[in-house]
């Protein structure tokens, strides 16, 4: 069987969590979660710690149903740093590779492309 692989690509605003089989790049895109700000004010930093902890929540639990083995960031890198205080020991481990850089504006091809030239 072939290991899961999810490729998270996010800043502080927006967090894409894709799913690929073992460490090939065919991106399936499920999961998208959005940083919804009230009364569409910008973000502060407080905003974006919050979603730091939304975005860790959902890897810990697809790490705990064993939704994934593997995980690929794609972080912008004040972000990268946010979502690393809040993951566990165990998710930590399930980490391969971080790429500090903010794709988030792009698509998944585009995506997919960027991550195979690196």
């Amino acid at each position: 069987m072939a290991v899961t692989t999810w490729v998270v690509v996010a800043d502080g605003s927006r967090a894409r969590i894709f799913e690929t089989p073992g460490l090939k790049l065919d991106l399936r895109e499920i999961e998208d979660l959005v940083n919804i700000v009230p009364n569409g004010s910008a973000l502060s930093e407080n905003d974006r710690e919050k979603f730091a902890k939304t975005v860790a929540d959902y890897l810990e639990q697809g790490r705990v149903h064993q939704r994934y083995e593997r995980l690929r960031l794609a972080v912008e890198p004040k972000f990268l740093g946010m979502l690393r205080e809040r993951l566990s020991g165990q998710t930590h481990q399930m980490i391969f590779d971080e790429i500090n850089e903010d794709l988030s504006a792009l698509d998944a091809r585009e995506i997919q492309v960027h991550l195979q030239s690196l």
